[in-house]
């Protein structure tokens, strides 16, 4: 009974592993700039607008740090360039940010005029997390096998 038990504890740590990985694959690491990265004078909201940016993505901000810094601000914050002590501000010169909720999300470099003459700023929506991809013929295939193998492995302890 004992060897029941174990097994089919393995069998449920296995399928609750490659649901939770298969949501973990989901998520996109944007590199904000792509190639440029966070620098002056590049406009970042052309960058943005062909992108989709879901719950649970990250963004990474590549700069000197030396020279730049991120903050995360509030939309009047954003128009304005400007930021207080209370706001987050990223320094590392390879800062990533994960989309932990959905709405808009605003970010600025606090250096100098970088964001008022610079267009250092990003602004992004943040959608809700995408869906699961429907599996593959194979995947519904192996995902049944393993129910109902769960399924059996199950029922002497539900008994």
């Amino acid at each position: 009974m004992a060897s029941s038990s174990s097994s089919s504890a393995r069998l449920a740590f296995f399928a609750i592993s490659m649901l939770l990985l298969s949501s973990l694959s989901m998520a996109t690491d944007f590199v904000v700039g792509d190639d440029k990265g966070w620098t002056l004078d590049f406009n970042y909201t052309t960058w943005a607008q062909d992108k989709v940016f879901h719950v649970g993505d990250t963004l990474w901000f590549n700069y000197a740090k030396a020279n730049h810094n991120v903050v995360k601000v509030n939309g009047t914050q954003f128009k304005e360039c400007s930021f207080t002590a209370e706001n987050e501000v990223l320094s590392t010169g390879k800062d990533s940010i994960t989309l932990k909720a959905e709405g808009r999300k605003w970010y600025i470099c606090s250096r100098g005029n970088h964001c008022a003459n610079h267009q250092m700023k990003l602004l992004i929506t943040v959608e809700a997390a995408p869906p699961a991809p429907a599996p593959t013929s194979s995947a519904s295939s192996l995902m049944a096998s393993l129910s109902g193998a769960l399924i059996v492995a199950l029922a002497p302890i539900l008994v």
